[in-house]
């Protein structure tokens, strides 16, 4: 991702703005609607990054379509403007939440699956996590059928391969050797 070192610049700066003003919670929900929705709206997306529209056209739409947002939202939507860099705005929202997130020790757990996680099978994937950690843990569901059964679990940067994909891969280099 173009960008992420300013990204991680703009996104600390904005943490500490708003823990200094008693709103990093409110910055953080604001935060993960902008990157859900930039995410998830193509049109949205082409808009932002692209080079054609005036960077005052970008932070009217902007405010307009996040006008629920915090006044430090809508300061930062003016930043980007004045330095002509609304292509990385998912980008700081993105690394804002990580920040958020690492000050409050919250940890995210990635479980990639062969089919999405059900409730039932997500609270026991909590459960054995928490053996390991100590720090609160929230999941991400990752589907990747290529895995064929089982998971693989990441936290930080530890792994567990528990898949049946990686289980075959070790058994084909036992036999082969």
């Amino acid at each position: 991702m173009s960008g992420t070192r300013a990204a991680i610049r703009y996104a600390k700066a904005v943490l500490e703005l708003a823990n200094s003003q008693g709103l990093a919670q409110q910055l953080n929900e604001d935060m993960v609607l902008i990157a859900s929705t930039v995410k998830n709206n193509l049109e949205l997306d082409t808009f932002i990054n692209n080079p054609t529209i005036k960077a005052e056209v970008k932070e009217a739409a902007l405010s307009e379509v996040f006008g629920a947002t915090d006044g430090i939202t809508k300061k930062l939507f003016h930043l980007l403007k004045d330095n002509k860099r609304f292509q990385i705005l998912e980008a700081i929202a993105l690394q804002y939440t990580k920040l958020y997130d690492e000050l409050n020790g919250v940890e995210t757990a990635k479980v990639t699956t062969a089919f999405p996680l059900t409730e039932e099978l997500e609270a026991k994937v909590l459960a054995k996590i928490k053996e390991f950690s100590d720090k609160k843990i929230t999941i991400e569901n990752i589907v990747d059928p290529a895995i064929i059964g089982g998971f693989i679990l990441r936290i930080g940067d530890k792994q567990y391969n528990a898949s049946i994909a990686n289980r075959l891969q070790v058994l084909k280099r036992e036999l082969s050797n």
